[in-house]
């Protein structure tokens, strides 16, 4: 195994190093910026080599702290340390530079999209048609460690690392498995989509989808991958076999407008991509039915040619109008019902896809994180629960009648929220709050927190995964000194502690691929 994570680290990072740079002179930043960043991160701020350095990349760094790597540079990366070549002031103006917004929005397009398509593993490559190594194929998870952008394949029976590898920068969205399991697909923010081998722990391919991407969804039947980008305000249709793109569909309503894609899913009893449009209040329902009938008017691009085609074709976009904008969404367990979260918050929309337009209005309070909604039996009807990213409290909606029955206190704002089947209890974190420490344990039963534990006091604790049989819960310490804490579900004491790097989301695979009713799809 250590042979196998050495090749796929040589893989990700054989990269030319930093050229040194001269001191630089005074004058306006863009010079500044051409002479001292554009050979890894392009002429445009678009990204190269490095990341993207736009507004909408550094979401997750703060201005202080971008002074602080480029005075410092960044370990675990090529980026240098550039605070002997320049002076605070510089400095000071480069970080001002790659907050500012680009004066329109970017285009990148499919010849674009195409050029950076990198085939890691050829297709004569020998490769087993079994797993490399020795455990079950579908209890196995995924960890993200943000910390150093890496990625951990975890046995979920042993709780051993089979191989730690590399990973894009700044992965977002969660991965997605191939409906058997074999493939994980990866999407960073800054559009990278890497298809990952996890029998024969190797990459596949790689191509550049967006400048700044959303999320990424699989297709029930395993022939495509939807991404969703903020820049440009694109969808884009990828081949899951090698990553080719399809199809480039710009989102944009009637009158021109273009939006940013806020999440995109697959409604696999539907044949269907869903996606919702954040600047637009519309939801989209994409069919990849190849004998989906054409109702979308407009020019896309075909990938064979890079030629204008009508969109009528394959993929063609059906709209559903809103009266309100949805940042996420959920689906109900026939995926007729889409519940989606209002932009201003306090109060959620339930559309039904057959019929194409909104039938009811959920009372939430402040910012529902619908993505990360679950749902499980209560009472003889089927509740949905969602966390919240501004208030600390766990809606319990009643799936039949929309109507919110309890609203149940936590001790603050938290971001997932997780079940399985096989256990009555719901563990949801506040890692958006002062007690980020914190995971509260909610017995499905009475809908009330029965526990509440501290993994690492004073640390942030969040992403709670179970294993394939729901008789363990995994939980993240996500810092850089972090772990994922394993417990024994039943009794909640800790089993084991897995050292890792700011891990993040741990995904199973099973759990995934038969879309638990405990865990976000």
């Amino acid at each position: 195994m250590k042979r196998a994570a050495l090749i796929l680290l040589l893989v990700m990072t054989a990269l030319p190093a930093l050229p040194a740079f001269p001191a630089a002179a005074d004058g306006d930043v863009e010079h500044l910026y051409k002479e001292q960043c554009a050979s890894c991160h392009g002429p445009d701020r678009l990204g190269a080599m490095g990341p993207a350095l736009l507004p909408e990349n550094l979401g997750r760094l703060k201005k202080a702290e971008a002074l602080e790597v480029i005075a410092n540079g960044r370990s675990a990366t090529q980026m240098p340390a550039f605070g002997p070549k320049l002076s605070g002031e510089q400095i000071e103006r480069l970080a001002e530079l790659i907050y500012r917004p680009m004066p329109a929005v970017p285009r990148w397009d499919i010849a674009e999209i195409r050029a950076s398509h990198i085939v890691q593993t050829k297709p004569d490559a020998r490769r087993s048609e079994r797993p490399v190594f020795a455990a079950d194929p579908r209890n196995l998870f995924i960890v993200v460690e943000l910390g150093d952008h890496h990625a951990t394949l975890l046995d979920g029976d042993r709780f051993e690392p089979i191989v730690r590898f590399p990973t894009r920068f700044a992965l977002h969205g969660g991965p997605k498995y191939s409906p058997d399991g074999r493939y994980v697909y990866f999407a960073s923010r800054d559009g990278w989509i890497s298809k990952f081998d996890i029998w024969n722990l190797r990459y596949v391919a790689e191509v550049r989808a967006g400048i700044n991407t959303r999320n990424l969804a699989v297709s029930g039947d395993g022939r495509y991958v939807m991404v969703g980008n903020y820049l440009p305000h694109t969808m884009v249709v990828l081949d899951a076999d090698d990553l080719l793109p399809l199809k480039v569909i710009e989102a944009r309503d009637d009158n021109g407008k273009t939006s940013r894609v806020s999440a995109v899913y697959d409604a696999a009893p539907r044949k269907s991509f869903i996606a919702a449009l954040k600047d637009i209040p519309e939801v989209w329902e994409i069919p990849y039915d190849k004998d989906a009938p054409p109702v979308y008017e407009g020019l896309v691009h075909d990938y064979r040619t890079g030629e204008g085609i009508p969109a009528a074709g394959p993929f063609p976009v059906k709209r559903i109008r809103l009266d309100d904008y949805l940042d996420d969404f959920f689906f109900d367990a026939s995926y007729t019902h889409l519940i989606g979260a209002s932009r201003d918050g306090g109060k959620g929309q339930v559309v039904n896809l057959d019929v194409r337009r909104k039938i009811a209005t959920i009372d939430l309070p402040g910012m529902p994180h619908l993505g990360s909604g679950i749902t499980w039996e209560y009472r003889g009807t089927r509740v949905l629960a969602t966390p919240n990213l501004k208030e600390g409290v766990v809606s319990i909606v009643d799936m039949k009648s929309w109507k919110t029955i309890k609203r149940i206190e936590t001790l603050g704002p938290g971001f997932f929220m997780r079940s399985h089947e096989n256990t009555p209890y719901a563990w949801v974190d506040a890692m958006m709050s002062k007690d980020k420490d914190a995971i509260q344990i909610i017995d499905e039963r009475t809908l009330k927190v029965v526990k509440t534990l501290r993994p690492a006091p004073g640390k942030t604790a969040a992403h709670v995964e179970f294993t394939r049989d729901g008789r363990y819960a995994l939980v993240s310490i996500w810092e850089m000194d972090g772990a994922v804490v394993v417990y024994d579900a039943r009794t909640f004491e800790e089993v084991k502690r897995l050292p890792m790097k700011k891990p993040s989301g741990k995904y199973n695979v099973y759990n995934k691929v038969t879309r638990s009713a405990g865990t976000s799809h």
